[in-house]
């Protein structure tokens, strides 16, 4: 039992809009139990109780796309000025070394990371599968079970390599026969239906050029069947458009229209260059997109449409995607990112800092499956940050305590984090790690990867 006592501000994201000041959150095991003023706790339980006479309280930050692999190569030098496919062929030379120690140690702390930045429900798309690395959904949830983190993580694939025309290495890439009997045996080991299930399961074939045909259709089939979500990268370059257009003659959305890939159960990352009609079919499908502005920018890829996408009812999430096309997982930057953005396309007044922490919280939970979360409301999970608003770099901004999550600040730590009612961050802390050997550990593996392909 948790009781946050005496909240200086709470966004509860909730159908009216609500805020409140000097309220208290009682949550009892996963759940909210109570919001209010001067209620009882019934009974001899044992409750800790936070001061959060300092705290903006609000949901946890969702993120839905993210590469946690590739924080082993943030920064790396021949890719800082390159665009997408010269970035990825660059750095299929060093990821194709990476083993089991490298995926859980860069899981870890990027999940870590992006606890400390406000996230409380994650995605990841690990498309990478090494020959004699088999297991690697296993690895992944293991370290998502230490840190606590809630999860939608995505069975990815490549199936398509240079030898059939593809951006990838061989062998870094399975056959379709591989990848769907290994995502059914994910889904059905690790895919939880409940509400609040600390772990579900999403499949996601990378791309349409590092992924066969026959792997797309195959996983819509096994994807429908369990009734799990599908994702894939879609409309992200211009590059990508002429691809498909060379070896499909037809568009990316049409080609997965095509796949039978649209409809309330699908999600694209990035949907950076969907034209008029398609903005139209999405709409009408709810075919949703996960945003990834800092990606975007940082490889110039181009600004998706989300200001329209809003106004015409298409879903959208946001996302930091993977640690080295970001370089950051910083969970409440890119909801800062994700507004400035779209000012820069459509003006001053594009988007609201609170449309952007909608998109993150209540968009992003309901993306993945989880209409449960994203929302602080009696009943719902309690999956809720508290950032301290009374520091230095706040300083001037209580006239709006919520928006100043979002215009002001340079340090974006939360200072209490907390999944399915149990403190996940704790004055800024990840509980139950050792934040210094983690960083240690990870540049170890970053530094030994790099000089592997180097050699």
């Amino acid at each position: 039992m948790l009781l946050l006592k005496n909240c200086y501000y709470v966004a509860t994201f909730d159908e009216n809009g609500t805020e409140l000041r000097n309220v208290d959150i009682f949550i009892e095991g996963n759940r909210i139990k109570r919001i209010g003023k001067g209620f009882d706790i019934e009974g001899n339980l044992t409750v800790q109780t936070i001061d959060c006479s300092n705290l903006v309280i609000l949901p946890g930050l969702v993120n839905t796309h993210h590469h946690f692999f590739q924080v082993l190569t943030r920064n790396y030098p021949p890719v800082q000025n390159a665009k997408l496919f010269d970035w990825l062929v660059n750095l299929y030379k060093v990821w194709k070394n990476i083993d089991e120690e490298a995926i859980y140690y860069s899981s870890l702390i990027v999940m870590a990371e992006l606890l400390k930045t406000g996230c409380t429900l994650t995605s990841d798309n690990h498309y990478l599968y090494p020959q004699g690395i088999e297991e690697i959904f296993d690895i992944q949830i293991e370290a998502a079970k230490k840190l606590g983190i809630r999860t939608a993580l995505t069975r990815g694939s490549m199936t398509m390599g240079e030898s059939e025309g593809g951006l990838p290495p061989d062998v870094i890439c399975q056959d379709t026969d591989t990848v769907i009997k290994d995502s059914q045996r994910v889904i059905e080991k690790f895919h939880n239906k409940d509400e609040l299930a600390m772990t579900k399961v999403v499949l996601g074939p990378c791309s349409p050029f590092n992924v066969a045909e026959s792997t797309m259709t195959e996983s819509e089939k096994l994807a429908r069947h369990y009734g799990v979500k599908l994702h894939t990268h879609l409309a992200e370059t211009k590059d990508e458009e002429k691809f498909c257009l060379e070896n499909y003659g037809m568009r990316p959305l049409e080609y997965m229209e095509k796949l039978n890939w649209v409809g309330e159960d699908v999600f694209f990352a990035h949907g950076i260059w969907f034209n008029d009609d398609e903005m139209k079919f999405l709409a009408e499908t709810k075919t949703g997109v996960s945003h990834c502005p800092s990606s975007n920018m940082r490889l110039g890829s181009g600004i998706a449409r989300v200001k329209e996408m809003l106004e015409m009812g298409i879903p959208v999430s946001l996302a930091v995607d993977g640690s080295s096309s970001n370089d950051s997982s910083d969970m409440l930057g890119e909801v800062r990112n994700c507004m400035l953005l779209q000012r820069i396309k459509y003006g001053h007044d594009a988007i609201t800092a609170r449309d952007a922490l909608k998109i993150a919280t209540k968009g992003g939970a309901e993306m993945l499956g989880f209409n449960k979360l994203g929302v602080l409301k009696e009943g719902y999970g309690a999956d809720l940050i508290g950032v301290n608003i009374k520091q230095f770099q706040y300083a001037g901004s209580l006239s709006d305590p919520l928006a100043a999550l979002v215009f002001t600040g340079y340090n974006h730590n939360v200072e209490l984090n907390i999944v399915n009612g149990r403190i996940v961050v704790s004055k800024g802390k990840v509980v139950g790690i050792d934040e210094e050997e983690l960083t240690e550990r990870v540049n170890e593996i970053s530094i030994s990867l790099i000089e592997k392909a180097n050699a």
